[in-house]
């Protein structure tokens, strides 16, 4: 559904029944909350005895969850299933070097602990699907959704509509960034309203980029990941008007900012059950590309080495990442056409994907496998016989060939 201009709704009352009392040490520590009227002793006391749950403890999960963890919340439950990676310190504040190679969750446990020791922090190294998201939301007040893919984010909206839990909601692309409440049985006179109702479905895969093709910046992530962080703050304690029923536009290049107003869909059926098994990963191929023949990163190597020891052939090999991605690394020798690109330059029988044919078989590869099937579908739409996409993309090819090869 289409937003639009308007004022959404107003405050709502505290979510979260408060504690009876702070201690000393409590009082110490949150003194700036408590001479602010909007949050005070009842506020402190509220936020002391909530349960929050984020997804993710990446790169709005870990502002969100040194936010959280310093504003006294009482209990924060994180899962994540991946490690710490050289190429997510620049936006994931909360990990350091030596977590390098380290679940992301026990690197953001530990670091809870030292910056609020009083609160209490569950961490779970796990994937995030179907069949454990309904025990997982079980006894939180609220969710914190700062996962990076399409299909856990549906999965959390849908979870939390059946079981009525306010969703805090952002997303990041390169410089810009989207950030909403969603809460499918509000208190009244609030309008329930849900993902679903702004984008009634997700994308089709592979057709938009996620960070690590993409990229973004690094303050982008401190930026929303503070603001998500901030509406859990107002959801808990009562305080201020949350963005339920609105949906913040932001463009950090631009400094620009919008508001609009998000509307229930009326025509929407609501969602009452979850799908059996897990959640699919949102990078599966699209309709087009299952049928693409694929080659694995070790079956091209030995293709390579071979070829001109047995009179074969060598495949040709095609890159349709984007600029950036290829300036980090890139399968040499390969031919550079992005993926935008290559229904234009398959059309020419003369220009480098003809050319590239001629000299072999092409096996197309980009960074996990997605774009590259599309784009083999595509090729092979237009008349190239034998393309093959590279199986895992050069994820595969750095894994299982050549770990000189820098990750991204």
């Amino acid at each position: 559904m289409t937003p639009v201009a308007g004022d959404g709704t107003g405050a709502l009352p505290p979510l979260v029944s408060p504690v009876p009392s702070l201690t000393a040490e409590e009082r110490a520590r949150y003194s700036r909350h408590l001479l602010l009227e909007a949050v005070g002793d009842e506020g402190q006391r509220r936020l002391r005895a909530a349960s929050v749950f984020v997804v993710g403890a990446g790169g709005l999960g870990a502002p969100v969850l040194m936010y959280l963890a310093a504003a006294g919340v009482g209990r924060i439950t994180v899962i994540d299933d991946d490690e710490v990676d050289q190429g997510n310190l620049h936006r994931q504040v909360i990990h350091s070097v030596p977590a390098i190679g380290r679940p992301k969750v026990e690197s953001a446990r530990e670091r809870l602990a030292e910056l609020a020791p009083g609160v209490r922090v569950e961490a779970v190294h796990a994937r995030l699907d179907a069949l454990n998201i309904d025990a997982l939301l079980e006894g939180h007040h609220l969710v914190v959704d700062g996962s990076d893919n399409f299909s856990t984010r549906y999965l959390v909206s849908d979870a939390c509509e059946i079981a009525g839990i306010p969703v805090v909601w952002g997303t990041i692309d390169r410089f810009r960034a989207q950030l909403a409440v969603f809460w499918s049985r509000p208190p009244t006179p609030a309008d329930p309203v849900t993902l679903r109702d702004l984008y009634p479905a997700p994308p089709p895969p592979g057709s938009v980029p996620s960070c690590a093709e993409a990229g973004v910046v690094g303050a982008l992530c401190g930026t929303v990941g503070s603001m998500m962080a901030m509406e859990a703050v107002k959801l808990i304690t009562g305080s201020g008007r949350p963005l339920l029923g609105r949906l913040v536009l932001m463009d950090l290049l631009e400094t620009t900012h919008r508001t609009v107003t998000i509307r229930p869909d009326p025509s929407r059926t609501p969602v009452t059950c979850l799908p059996d098994g897990g959640v699919e990963s949102c990078e599966v191929r699209s309709p087009d590309a299952q049928d693409v023949p694929t080659v694995s990163a070790t079956a091209l190597a030995a293709e390579l080495a071979g070829a001109g020891s047995s009179g074969a052939v060598a495949p040709v090999l095609v890159d349709v990442r984007g600029a950036g991605e290829r300036s980090i690394a890139a399968i040499d020798p390969s031919v550079w056409v992005p993926l935008d690109t290559v229904a234009e330059v398959a059309s020419d029988p003369t220009g480098a994907l003809g050319r590239a044919a001629a000299r072999g078989p092409l096996v197309v590869y980009c960074k996990s496998g997605v774009r590259s099937a599309r784009a083999a579908a595509t090729l092979t739409g237009a008349g190239f016989a034998g393309v093959r996409s590279l199986e895992g993309g050069i994820e595969a090819w750095t894994r299982d060939v050549d770990p000189s090869l820098p990750g991204y």
